[in-house]
């Protein structure tokens, strides 16, 4: 098991403060948000610091009723030899849904959706993570998911569904410590017994992060500060096991420097970790940074039966599972379809899921979508205004995702300018410059526009 030390999540707004600030081992990139053959600036010059990277992928859907997509398996391995990782991380969960198993259009979730804890479920998972290792040239670590909404009829606890997911493919785990307060504030769950439940000799690394609280519902924003209860798991997670890594999330509404380094303080601290080096890997004490030093550890942990290691099985692995029935993935995929698309299409909420739930879980995906679209394409917001927002989130609650959030922001265009808006002419000149520019076509004509009116109200079925 790679040693890897304390970490945090690279992001290009913060890229300065992450090199400047002292005792920082090792960093996270989001695979999708960079280009192996093209890395930034940035990434480069901690590596050659002797700083570790491991590639954090988002996109390939592993709890999902399809098998993994080969084109985003390849992309993640290149990302990881170019980064010189000595692992990739992804997450249980689904993020699409639909497609030729259930003959529906494909959805796009745009976020990290559960998986329900079923046989069945589970099956599908294993046979997709083993496909993911085999194509992987360097070993695989999962990570359990924050969720708002739970499934019906679930057979298993979170811990004993990660238990034997360990246990029939030999993954590691990348265990979020924020996601078992999530789960614990939206699902009553009980992160003290996930733990207990958790093969812990298999994490990886482990995630921390802070979130908020609305009316009752704990988000898992990574734009707020770490809150004590979740530095109080993670000092359970280190009293039962000494982790080779542990690493601070922020994903929006970054902090200042001194901010980032109080946090990464506080993150040694429940793991008890000295701070002691005046200096680490070339790094110097701007910004009033902590210099964090790992303390002795006890000896490296390694996984046990069914370990894989770059790419490969390790001896005595226990790894000859049967694929599942394809009735096992035609079902997840019709239940998982029909979620998705009550979420992203305003279709009925499945039965045995509380409505209220799927609303606020609704309601959060269209926010996010806004949020991610304005940063891809900034010039919406600068040519809408204040009406922006509002326009996106009333487009969202009908028409879901297809495509990345690219083709979200092209599609969202097309979608106003077909409609006549924004009123003001010269805004509307600005938005049909901007989509023609982007998609290299005219706006569509009216063949093109009752196809696409069908295709839309196939979708809300």
């Amino acid at each position: 098991m790679t040693e890897l030390g304390i970490g945090i999540g690279w992001r290009p707004e913060i890229a300065e403060a992450v090199e400047a600030l002292s005792g920082v081992d090792w960093v996270e990139v989001v695979a999708e948000n960079i280009c192996a053959d093209h890395l930034p600036d940035s990434l480069t010059r901690l590596r050659e610091r002797g700083v570790t990277v491991v590639p954090h992928g988002v996109s390939l859907g592993l709890g999902g009723a399809d098998r993994p997509d080969p084109a985003r398996l390849a992309a993640l391995g290149e990302k990881a030899v170019a980064l010189g990782a000595p692992l990739v991380t992804e997450h249980i969960a689904f993020v699409r849904a639909g497609g030729p198993l259930t003959a529906t259009p494909l959805l796009e979730a745009g976020h990290l959706l559960p998986v329900p804890r079923t046989r069945d479920a589970l099956d599908v998972l294993c046979e997709n993570v083993r496909i993911a290792q085999d194509a992987l040239p360097v070993p695989l670590a999962l990570e359990n998911i924050a969720a708002l909404i739970a499934w019906p009829d679930e057979e298993m606890t979170e811990g004993q569904f990660l238990a034997e997911l360990v246990e029939r493919t030999g993954v590691r785990l990348l265990v979020d410590v924020a996601n078992l307060h999530t789960n614990h504030v939206n699902r009553g769950e009980d992160p003290a017994r996930a733990l207990s439940e958790l093969p812990v000799e298999a994490i990886a690394y482990v995630h921390v992060a802070g979130g908020v609280e609305r009316d009752g519902v704990w988000h898992d924003t990574h734009a707020h500060p770490v809150p004590p209860a979740v530095l109080d798991i993670l000092a359970d997670l280190t009293s039962r096991v000494t982790p080779p890594g542990v690493l601070l999330e922020r994903d929006d509404d970054f902090p200042p420097a001194e901010e980032l380094a109080r946090e990464l303080g506080a993150i040694t601290t429940a793991v008890g970790v000295r701070s002691a080096r005046a200096d680490h890997v070339g790094t110097t004490h701007r910004h009033g940074a902590l210099p964090l030093t790992p303390a002795p550890r006890r000896a490296p942990l390694l996984i046990g039966a069914g370990a894989r290691v770059s790419g490969g099985v390790m001896p005595g692995a226990v790894v000859a599972d049967p694929a599942p029935a394809d009735a096992a993935r035609q079902h997840l995929a019709v239940t998982q379809a029909s979620l998705l698309s009550a979420l992203v299409a305003g279709t009925p909420v499945p039965e045995g899921f509380d409505t209220r739930r799927v609303g606020v879980q609704s309601r959060a995906l269209a926010a996010k979508r806004a949020g991610v679209v304005a940063k891809v394409a900034p010039e919406l917001p600068e040519i809408l205004g204040k009406d922006f927002r509002p326009a996106f989130l009333a487009y969202a609650r009908s028409r879901p995702m297809t495509g990345g959030y690219r083709r979200d922001a092209l599609d969202f265009a097309e979608h106003l300018l077909l409609a006549g808006r924004p009123e003001d002419p010269a805004a509307r000149q600005q938005l049909t410059e901007w989509w023609q520019d982007r998609s290299g076509s005219r706006p569509p004509g009216r063949a093109t526009r009752l196809v696409r009116a069908a295709r839309h109200a196939l979708v809300r079925r």
